[in-house]
């Protein structure tokens, strides 16, 4: 391949190695999947120089530059890539593929590496992601799992992977449960570029002839959008709904949920966003009850007098097909009950 053949996203499988050249808080937003970071300026190298680029001279913040680039090469030559053969050929990135990639692909290739610079960099590679998840949403055979809070429609989505199926875990790239109630401690949800990267690469991996299992979803979860042409392929899809008793659904939530319980004053925040809605003597209960960490009393009445209604209400709204749906019957969402359910629903859609 010839150095000087411009590098497109589709030929990135040719390399051995993707090297994110920005910054470590660039990289923690998007990357390309894969890839590593190896920054020609940190964090603060980066402010520093364009601090100096507008208040005293694009030619000095050049200079700085430079010398900052130069040892942040050095320590990657000497630690990162000290171990690869010399027929490595890495593909080397940065925001624009302008100067901080051109200039780790210069010294890669002084070295005698085969390197090679994306052209257009992240930014060609965000229009591409972007293009992709507009061509590739409308083509899906959607298939939406409904059901109650607590109905376990996630697990049932896994066990339908487990048994064959194609499934869209969008919670699961969220990492958010999609409630009021349903951020996972200790854990950060991406940003919406990276939610973006990730739908792409699942998306990349489907059979789009095939049935794609997904759970009916709100436009956003937690503070993650979905794509407009996802959520409308959602709303115009055949449903299969889940309907769990009342006890099963307490059983699910108490052990799904348990972890609410860790941090009483948290969940009791959380509760005051429905004063609006439920009143303040009802909340105020509510609050009790999670401050005394009585959360079977809590998530029955959460169910019975918000989560309930609230879905009772939206789902033959939002779902074009919710007349036709195909309900499935259960006062079981053990593991075993969960199983029988995925191998009902995979049984009468694939």
């Amino acid at each position: 391949m010839s150095h000087r053949q411009p590098i497109r996203v589709a030929d990135i499988a040719q390399f051995d190695a993707i090297i994110d050249a920005r910054t470590p808080a660039e990289f923690a937003l998007d990357r390309i999947p894969g890839a590593i970071n190896c920054p020609v300026l940190s964090n603060e190298e980066r402010v520093t120089i364009g601090t100096i680029y507008k208040q005293v001279s694009p030619f000095e913040a050049k200079r700085l530059g430079a010398a900052m680039v130069a040892a942040n090469l050095a320590g990657h030559l000497r630690e990162t890539f000290a171990n690869q053969p010399a027929h490595w050929k890495p593909l080397v990135y940065c925001w624009r593929g302008g100067l901080r990639s051109g200039s780790m692909v210069t010294w890669l290739r002084l070295v005698g590496w085969d390197a090679q610079q994306l052209a257009g960099g992240y930014k060609a590679f965000r229009g591409h992601v972007i293009a992709q998840l507009e061509q590739q949403v409308p083509r899906l055979h959607l298939r939406v799992l409904c059901g109650a809070t607590g109905s376990a429609k996630t697990r049932v989505l896994h066990a339908l992977q487990a048994q064959g199926a194609q499934v869209l875990d969008l919670e699961g790239m969220a990492s958010h449960k999609g409630s009021l109630l349903g951020g996972m401690p200790g854990v950060e949800q991406p940003s919406q570029k990276h939610f973006d990267t990730l739908l792409y690469t699942q998306l990349a991996q489907l059979d789009l002839t095939r049935p794609v299992f997904v759970e009916g979803e709100s436009p956003k979860i937690g503070r993650v959008a979905l794509p407009l042409a996802l959520v409308e392929q959602m709303r115009q899809a055949p449903v299969v709904e889940v309907r769990a008793t009342p006890e099963a659904r307490l059983a699910f939530l108490l052990r799904d949920y348990a972890y609410l319980g860790d941090d009483a004053a948290g969940l009791a925040f959380k509760l005051g966003f429905l004063k609006e809605l439920q009143g303040r003597e009802r909340v105020t209960r509510w609050q009790g009850w999670a401050q005394q960490g009585d959360l079977p009393a809590l998530f029955a009445e959460l169910m019975a007098l918000h989560y309930d209604p609230q879905y009772e209400r939206s789902q033959s709204k939002h779902f074009v097909q919710w007349a036709q749906r195909q309900v499935l019957e259960t006062n079981d969402l053990t593991a075993q009950g969960i199983a029988a359910l995925a191998g009902q629903m995979y049984a009468g859609q694939e």
